[in-house]
């Protein structure tokens, strides 16, 4: 017994360092999670913003679309064809639009995570368009590394090949893993990329940052904080105990402004609505109607 408990605790040291996360397939609550995720939809849900930038908040509204795809890490894409390689993946479309005075923010972050090992993402791509520019960011897993490339309007901020080694977490994981896998957020002391949004909008370098991770229970929801004492950073994001696991709410604080405007600010998300839809069938004037019914018009 004691050389079987011996053996136990190191296949599980061993996966932690790995970060692999061991899936029971044959549980009630994981053929519940694949009905819901395998049933042909995606889903969506509409979240009132209030955005922090230039030392004041601005109203918006985000969107995040949750879809799960098959991807070709050789190809580094969705797979419209049955490759050897294909991995079952969550999509997460993550959108923010919000106006700063007369001109206005649009910003997308895409993320594709395995469903069934849902702790680090294949691909991260992200985009941010506005009146002075627009930058774009993108990841790739690729033999034992992050491989990153940036692409700015900002001089000096472009940079191709970063490589950043496998062994921390990335934010912009952060809200999948919720959704897959909440029992298996990190807890405690260690190393995170921020999310590609906040490298871009607070000028940032792209390397991993010393964090904390808290995960706290209530009767109907959990929030799970990351904080980075460095940055004097922090997101917050509150979501349902049960499945799906729909998110709620999220906080994210940091300095937002340049000068006398500098100062502690939170940008906020609240939900609206969620539904399941095949949205990409949805491109005809008569289905306008669910952006209504999402609150975004």
């Amino acid at each position: 017994m004691r050389i079987l408990f011996l053996f136990f605790s190191l296949s599980i040291l061993t996966a932690c360092a790995q970060k692999t996360v061991e899936v029971d397939n044959s549980t009630p609550q994981a053929k519940d999670k694949k009905s819901y995720w395998y049933g042909g939809e995606a889903e969506i849900s509409s979240y009132e913003l209030k955005q922090a930038r230039y030392g004041e908040i601005h109203e918006g509204k985000s969107v995040l679309v949750f879809v799960t795809e098959p991807f070709s890490p050789s190809r580094n894409t969705k797979a419209d064809n049955n490759y050897p390689d294909n991995v079952s993946v969550m999509k997460l479309n993550n959108t923010r639009k919000f106006n700063t005075g007369i001109y206005p923010y649009s910003i997308m972050t895409s993320t594709f995570v395995p469903f069934e090992n849902p702790t680090s993402s294949i691909k991260i791509s992200n985009s941010s368009q506005e009146w002075c520019g627009h930058t774009f960011m993108d990841l790739k897993k690729d033999s034992g590394n992050f491989n990153i490339n940036v692409d700015s309007y900002f001089e000096g901020e472009s940079k191709e090949n970063i490589q950043l080694a496998t062994n921390g977490y990335l934010e912009d994981d952060i809200w999948t893993m919720i959704r897959l896998n909440p029992k298996g957020l990190p807890i405690g002391d260690f190393n995170m990329l921020p999310s590609f949004t906040a490298l871009r909008l607070l000028h940032l370098p792209t390397t991993y940052e010393t964090c904390t991770g808290e995960l706290v229970e209530d009767k109907e929801t959990s929030t799970y904080t990351v904080t980075y004492p460095k940055l004097q950073r922090s997101l917050s994001i509150t979501f349902q105990n049960k499945l799906p696991y729909v998110i709620e709410s999220w906080e994210e604080t940091n300095y937002s402004g340049w000068g006398a405007k500098r100062k502690q600010l939170t940008t906020t998300g609240k939900r609206i609505k969620t539904i399941k839809s095949a949205y990409w069938q949805k491109n005809s004037t008569s289905d306008s109607n669910l952006r209504k019914e999402l609150g975004l018009d």
